[in-house]
């Protein structure tokens, strides 16, 4: 059974009431707590992209295009953050400090297919503690359609503990907007639990620096 839509938006209206005016646009973030979940199973581990059904204005997703020639020029005119070439990405093995910081800036990284036996080796240390994966762009693929696809995206991974906390829209989006994107989000976990919403054991919406509001199920 479904978590109601009316439970969602008293939260998501509770959670911007909890939250005090800031001098910024905070992000409205989703936390699932799950239970009844097996940890050392690598199949119960959950970790799943998610394309959501109203992206913020504000804060979307960066993306990072690794990509050479003709796919490298259809990225930058598509306006992605990033675009990084084979001799740019060559120079930066080995270079920790530059590399971490590519990694935690970048929610995406999309990659030429040939490129992605090198992406490995010089940012896989870096991408998979993140719980980042290089995507392969298809080569037929439309670049523009690619990026605002991963810009409309969330990426969740469930770590070493039974709970999900993912951005899921900014303060200044309406209440249904909010809503609409928590369901999107709750249904795609939903459908990876064994039990579904049984393995669901709370569902709480904050504000960046808000106290976080219970969705009553």
């Amino acid at each position: 059974m479904p978590i109601e839509k009316k439970a969602i938006l008293a939260a998501v209206k509770e959670a911007k009431e909890k939250s005090k005016k800031r001098n910024f646009i905070q992000s409205v973030e989703l936390i699932l707590s799950l239970k009844d979940i097996d940890m050392k199973s690598s199949q119960s581990r959950i970790q799943e992209d998610i394309e959501i059904p109203n992206p913020p204005k504000e804060k979307t997703s960066k993306i990072c295009v690794i990509a050479t020639g003709e796919v490298a020029l259809k990225a930058k005119k598509a306006k992605a953050d990033m675009v990084m070439d084979r001799p740019e990405l060559e120079a930066l093995a080995g270079n920790k400090k530059e590399l971490r910081k590519i990694a935690n800036e970048y929610d995406f990284f999309l990659v030429e297919a040939p490129l992605m036996p090198l992406v490995g080796k010089v940012l896989g240390a870096f991408l998979g503690p993140r719980g980042k994966r290089p995507v392969p762009i298809p080569p037929t693929a439309d670049l523009e359609a690619l990026l605002n696809k991963y810009r409309r995206t969330v990426s969740i991974r469930m770590r070493n503990q039974p709970v999900i906390q993912c951005r899921i829209g900014t303060e200044n989006m309406s209440d249904d907007e909010i809503a609409e994107n928590i369901s999107a989000v709750i249904n795609a976990i939903e459908s990876k639990l064994e039990k579904g919403v049984k393995n669901i054991k709370s569902i709480y919406i904050k504000t960046t620096m808000g106290s976080p509001a219970k969705v009553r199920m």
